[in-house]
């Protein structure tokens, strides 16, 4: 093993219950338009809509609110409740790197045997900020922000890292971005399950290949490597 990737959001730091906590704020403050249930379904299907043009991150769900806000009034929400739903976020970009447990002790234990590797999805700007915020910056050796996490986007990482699939792993918290187009590639998986985890991200899998490993926490991952 020469290379060692490692996902950001929810593997490296709490992300997602950061999303989560925002469209439920969102979604009450729509309760008067439709039940905060349906606020929800009409948001994440705004998500999807609007991956292809957007992609991850903070800057395309605070558009996507902004969108659902207008389609669920009926064009009738004011500037001061649209001012509002950017506000909230603006408050998720100015939320702490919280650091998950265990997270700088196995960099600690793995930095300087392999080359460590930040290899994520999201905005560009946002994923900067979140990294030097960590503190965590120093430990790898290369930062890869990808637009999408497929095969083609992992091979083509693999090539700029000058290693052969088998001799890179990947390691994060969602099977569907981290882990099943590393395997498709001949390289190595290991799961870290996070707590709370994206709609998007759902994959009804049971991954059975030689190379996949499945952990309950991160720092379980030098037992493999």
């Amino acid at each position: 093993m020469k290379v060692i990737a490692f996902d950001a959001d929810d593997t490296l730091w709490a992300n997602e219950h950061y999303f989560q906590e925002t469209e439920h704020q969102f979604s009450a403050f729509l309760e008067d338009f439709l039940p905060q249930h349906a606020v929800s379904k009409e948001l994440l299907q705004t998500e999807i809509n609007n991956l292809p043009l957007y992609g991850y991150g903070i800057k395309g769900f605070m558009l996507s609110m902004v969108e659902t806000a207008i389609r669920v009034s009926n064009g009738t929400i004011d500037a001061k409740s649209i001012e509002q739903i950017i506000g909230f976020g603006k408050e998720m970009l100015e939320k702490p790197v919280e650091l998950l447990d265990g997270v700088e002790e196995v960099l600690r234990a793995l930095y300087g045997k392999y080359r460590l590797v930040v290899a994520t999805k999201g905005d560009l700007l946002d994923q900067e900020r979140k990294l030097k915020k960590s503190g965590l910056e120093h430990y790898f050796h290369h930062i890869e922000i990808m637009s999408e996490k497929d095969v083609p986007t992992y091979a083509k990482l693999i090539r700029h890292l000058d290693v052969a699939p088998a001799e890179f792993t990947m390691i994060g918290n969602s099977l569907k971005s981290d882990i099943l187009p590393v395997l498709e590639l001949g390289g190595h998986g290991i799961h870290v399950p996070y707590h709370v985890t994206w709609a998007m991200e759902h994959v009804e899998a049971k991954v059975e290949h030689a190379n996949f490993r499945h952990v309950t926490g991160i720092r379980d991952v030098l037992n493999y490597i």
